[in-house]
């Protein structure tokens, strides 16, 4: 087979458009029965939770996650015996009638893996630990050494190639940010860049041996880190040539709200950008709840996906000459005003139009606990900041610190006007002479401005916020084309991204928003979020989907964040029971990240992206860790938790519950 197939060159970036969508088309990879990549639609996938030499219980679970959607199922093989006993799992499954492809999860053993790839339809392998070291070693190479050491990963890596090459199975290069090699960390550091020649490297191996049945990923639980990976890696392969398929994940992402929105956000801002060939969202929950969760994120861009799409050369955007650099986040510049941009965090907005104004406790799911005894309100961490009340006009006084948004006619009425604020449309923004002194909301349609309102619309006034909406289903590449725009002219307002959803349900909702909202606030752009939903989704999760996307994007944090892993078969202990046992703890420490690993292949690694870690390593026993540090071997389950507390309140992180 030739090594370009259906492939197109871009000129420059890692997409087709940042403006409007555009799928990138990938070459086709033949995994079993179901190809992958091409013209195909995006496949979704899951791993099995069981031990690998439970044959029974693996085949049970894994026609569970087949009913519940997954294409591909992947099974661990931490040694030569579970991946020979990945003959016996596909022998009952294809006796039940069960022919989906079966991928095997290589860490650390290439002769489990040169044994799975005589049986199975696809391998993984992460080139961190196929043929590399991971010690946490400095190390420093001459121009000859380094070679020296690729030259013997060639060697290493050789026989698997060769055999996928004659079996007819198809290879997962799966570069893992927290499992970097000690020679890639030196090299490159911790970084994207560090990541995509991880995985570069090993494709290069591959082609060197004419060998193209590939899938590249580049999992992180740093959802920044995550796309801003996968998009080098895009640019870096179009610029050598290739163009293979891409598997979307953030890895370690949790479970329950927190999971999905980091899953959105990472995996809906590359699947938006047109990237994206299949799909394993990572939960800490059974493995067939993953997939109905992947096939919504996939199934938003699959409605518009269209093979006219799919640009010739030379006629796509450049990504290069657009106003911010897709691969490394920074914030866009802007001038604050009332704690609404500049250095303030992104500030939440919510919509009370539809709820009972004469009742002060409808603001308890907005973080405003109202004590009717002393006349007072208890905040949370996750106290909205802005209200929308439209032309409605409430009967009690609102916290002092929630500001009150009405439209511009209902705000001339009031009588008293403190904390309360404006809503212009943009026509009688350039018109009217009467605006608060200090703040006004505009609202402008992404779909409809033009450069010219951008002129005439006095956006450089001091006292401007932006309401940026949109009236498109999928309308992020026209917001961020608005911001795009702003930036060109240096106009440095706040803006505050506002996303509409109807007919959705609670899950929906999720998807949606922090796909939306995350791709947008991931490059960037936004200085609040927006969420309307309709009633019956309840002003409680609108507010915490708020929340937990600006989150998930690192742009303000509200809570401790959990980087749990979804389980597998090496994992050497209940990840699901733990993590809500460990969660139950310490949920009240605001900033703090804990990481709840079941085992030791992406533990050390991830802890570089925690603050603390909680690892499996062996039965009963656990590794905790501050960072990447071991701090206490081998404790024993029980008092595993109390020893992490012990170390947290060590370092002064700790603070103890007040009950209001």
């Amino acid at each position: 087979m030739e090594k370009v197939d259906r492939f197109y060159k871009l000129e420059g970036g890692y997409c087709n458009s940042v403006t409007q969508y555009s799928r990138f088309l990938t070459r086709e990879v033949q995994i079993g029965n179901i190809p992958m990549g091409g013209l195909n639609p995006i496949r979704i996938q899951s791993m099995t939770t069981t031990d690998t030499m439970d044959t029974m219980g693996t085949v049970a679970q894994t026609i569970r996650m087949v009913e519940s959607g997954c294409e591909y199922v992947r099974i661990t093989a931490p040694s030569i015996k579970e991946a020979e006993n990945l003959a016996n799992i596909k022998k009952e499954l294809r006796l039940r009638g069960y022919d989906v492809p079966l991928i095997a999860d290589i860490h650390f053993t290439p002769n489990a893996a040169e044994s799975a790839a005589r049986i199975v339809e696809k391998v993984r392998v992460n080139p961190g630990n196929y043929a590399d070291k991971k010690r946490f070693e400095n190390l420093e190479y001459t121009t000859a050494a380094y070679q020296a050491e690729l030259d013997r990963i060639y060697k290493k890596f050789t026989p698997l190639v060769k055999i996928c090459k004659e079996y007819g199975t198809a290879m997962r290069i799966g570069t893992n940010h927290g499992s970097l090699s000690d020679r890639i960390m030196s090299h490159y550091g911790d970084t994207p860049r560090g990541m995509v020649e991880s995985a570069m490297e090993f494709i290069r191996m591959c082609e060197d041996q004419n060998y193209y049945n590939l899938c590249i990923s580049m999992k992180a639980s740093n959802t920044q880190v995550m796309v801003q990976a996968y998009r080098l890696l895009v640019e870096t392969m179009a610029k050598e040539g290739m163009n293979y398929p891409l598997h979307l994940g953030v890895t370690e992402a949790g479970d329950g709200e927190d999971g999905r929105i980091k899953s959105a956000v990472g995996i809906g801002t590359l699947l938006a950008d047109g990237l994206g060939d299949t799909i394993r969202v990572s939960l800490t929950e059974d493995p067939e709840f993953e997939a109905p969760v992947a096939r919504a994120l996939a199934d938003r861009y699959e409605r518009k996906f269209d093979s006219s799409q799919l640009a010739a050369s030379g006629s796509q955007e450049v990504v290069n000459n657009t106003t911010y650099n897709p691969y490394q986040y920074a914030r866009r510049i802007t001038s604050p005003v009332q704690q609404i941009g500049g250095h303030y965090p992104p500030v939440v907005m919510v919509d009370v139009t539809t709820q009972n104004l004469k009742d002060p406790y409808f603001l308890s799911p907005l973080g405003y606990n109202y004590s009717a005894g002393l006349d007072k309100y208890n905040l949370s961490d996750q106290a909205c900041d802005l209200v929308y009340l439209g032309d409605e006009l409430p009967s009690f006084s609102f916290p002092g610190n929630l500001k009150q948004v009405y439209n511009y006619q209902t705000w001339l009425q009031l009588k008293d006007k403190h904390n309360c604020y404006p809503l212009f449309s943009l026509a009688e923004y350039a018109t009217v002479d009467i605006k608060d002194a200090t703040l006004n909301f505009v609202g402008i349609n992404a779909d409809e401005w033009s450069t010219t309102d951008l002129e005439v619309s006095q956006l450089a006034n001091p006292t401007t916020v932006v309401i940026l909406t949109t009236s498109q289903d999928m309308g992020m590449q026209q917001q961020r084309a608005f911001f795009v725009a702003l930036q060109q002219q240096n106009i440095q307002v706040p803006v505050i991204v506002k996303r509409t959803y109807q007919n959705v349900d609670a899950d929906q909702l999720m998807l949606a928003a922090a796909s939306d909202l995350g791709a947008l606030l991931t490059d960037g752009f936004g200085d609040g979020v927006w969420i309307n939903a309709p009633a019956s989704i309840g002003l409680a999760l609108v507010n915490t989907t708020s929340f937990g996307i600006l989150q998930a994007t690192r742009t303000r944090i509200s809570k401790t964040e959990y980087i749990s892993c979804p389980s597998c078969g090496r994992t050497l202990f209940d990840l699901q029971e733990t993590t809500q046992y460990i969660r139950s703890k310490t949920d009240h420490l605001k900033g703090i990240k804990i990481a709840i690993m079941g085992c030791i292949v992406n533990g050390p690694g991830e802890m570089a992206d925690a603050d603390y870690g909680y690892v499996g390593t062996g039965p009963g026993k656990i590794t905790l860790y501050r960072g990447k540090e071991v701090v206490k071997k081998n404790v024993n389950t029980p008092s595993a938790l109390d020893e992490l507390i012990e170390i947290i309140k060590e370092d002064g992180n700790w603070i103890e519950t007040v009950l209001n």
